[in-house]
């Protein structure tokens, strides 16, 4: 027999349960967040590049390694589709981009992806947020985004 007491902490989990799952829900529709994949690693991940598929569609390898992103800087128009993917040569790397709200790892092995739409001009820094070593402070990248006139 469940007693009165019980009852109040099972209704009280499931609440929380419940405003956790309509707290996700609304994070990815409202604020347009999403969740990075996986893809089986391959060894053309480890050439670091820039890809323009079309005029609005772009494939960037990132390889990060100590202490630094691979390609340092990309250039795309505004309004462009990046999909990015992600590994390490060495140690585990973080892969953040605070204004796009992108939050990846870098591992050795693997490869994350994450695809996002650039609809403002200016400059997106990258920053590593996993400690990675002594030069940990400088491993810095950046997305450009110009407008289709500009490079």
């Amino acid at each position: 027999m469940i007693q009165k007491s019980e009852k109040g902490v099972i209704v009280a989990t499931i609440s929380l349960a419940l405003i956790f799952m309509v707290a996700l829900v609304y994070a990815m529709v409202k604020k347009e967040v999403d969740v990075v994949n996986c893809v089986p690693f391959n060894q053309q991940f480890l050439e670091a590049g820039s890809h323009k598929i079309d005029d609005k569609t772009y494939k960037v390898n990132y390889v990060a390694s100590m202490w630094q992103f691979q390609p340092a800087q990309i250039f795309v128009p505004t309004g462009s589709e990046v999909e990015f993917f992600l590994t390490s040569k060495d140690v585990a790397h973080g892969f953040h981009i605070s204004e796009k709200n992108i939050n990846m790892m870098a591992l050795y092995g693997q490869v994350t992806t994450y695809k996002t739409t650039f609809k403002t001009p200016g400059v997106y820094p990258i920053v590593c947020h996993e400690y990675c070593g002594v030069g940990h402070q400088n491993m810095v990248a950046e997305v450009i985004v110009n407008s289709p006139l500009q490079h």
